[in-house]
């Protein structure tokens, strides 16, 4: 990744120490990028910086709830690479599997702050420190779970739906100096979705007509295309990346 030419770009990226968030932190690198990514492990963040490489990746740890940890990011991305062209929202959390009529409504809070306050929060930061003057892109990592009734993750889902309308809503208010995209993808092999998975692969897979369930890579070609020159008329849109999952639906 050292001999790829510097795109002159940089990017923050949430939740990225593992999985989705480091697969999108690791196609940025890969195409030039530089980024910061945050996450609450300290020493998986260290990791991942290591492999990305410590001369074009940073990082800061906190919740991303923590406001003052969003203002830290954001400041520690402007201090190391002097801007802030593209933010990836991609850090979430779903601590609650079952259905929302027994759900705690204080389970419900922590989800939404984490999943979509936290989003808007990051958002509103990067608009101010750099995007507000010098336009660049945002990307709010969904969920095709937000696009229909999931059963036992209804909490996860009702958040991403959110999610997916402030990607709408900051797409008309951040135009035309930034455009602002979601992807919805289905089951992506991390270890955040282990528990959709985990022991049946095979016949989870099934379930898919492409074949198999998704990689962090295949949501960082995506998030590389949104926040890419490809991309420059597109915008408020959520790019679905479910291995053709949806063509199933109603069939029973």
């Amino acid at each position: 990744m050292t001999s790829v030419e510097l795109s002159g770009k940089v990017a923050l990226v949430t939740g990225a120490s593992r999985g989705i968030g480091y697969g999108v932190a690791e196609a940025l690198v890969a195409r030039g990028d530089r980024v910061c990514i945050t996450g609450r492990n300290e020493d998986a963040l260290k990791e991942a910086v290591e492999q990305l490489g410590a001369d074009r990746a940073v990082y800061v740890a906190g919740k991303a709830h923590d406001e003052a940890h969003q203002a830290l990011a954001v400041e520690r991305t402007m201090e190391a690479f002097g801007r802030v062209d593209y933010l990836v929202n991609n850090a979430g959390t779903n601590p609650v599997f079952g259905p929302i009529a027994d759900l705690d409504l204080n389970v419900a809070r922590k989800v939404f702050e984490t999943n979509v306050v936290s989003a808007l929060g990051f958002a509103q930061r990067t608009w101010h420190a750099w995007q507000k003057d010098n336009g660049g892109a945002i990307v709010n990592i969904a969920s095709v779970a937000g696009l229909s009734p999931s059963p036992f993750i209804g909490a996860y889902g009702i958040s991403k739906a959110a999610m997916i309308n402030l990607t709408v809503q900051l797409a008309h208010e951040f135009a035309p100096k930034v455009r602002v995209n979601a992807i919805a993808p289905a089951v992506v092999k991390t270890k955040f979705a282990q528990a959709l998975y985990e022991g049946r692969e095979e016949e989870a897979a099934a379930a898919y007509p492409l074949g198999r369930l998704g990689v962090p890579s295949d949501i960082g070609g995506a998030a590389a295309f949104l926040t890419s020159g490809q991309s420059d008329w597109v915008t408020g849109q959520t790019l679905v990346v479910d291995g053709g999952i949806f063509l199933n639906a109603g069939t029973g």
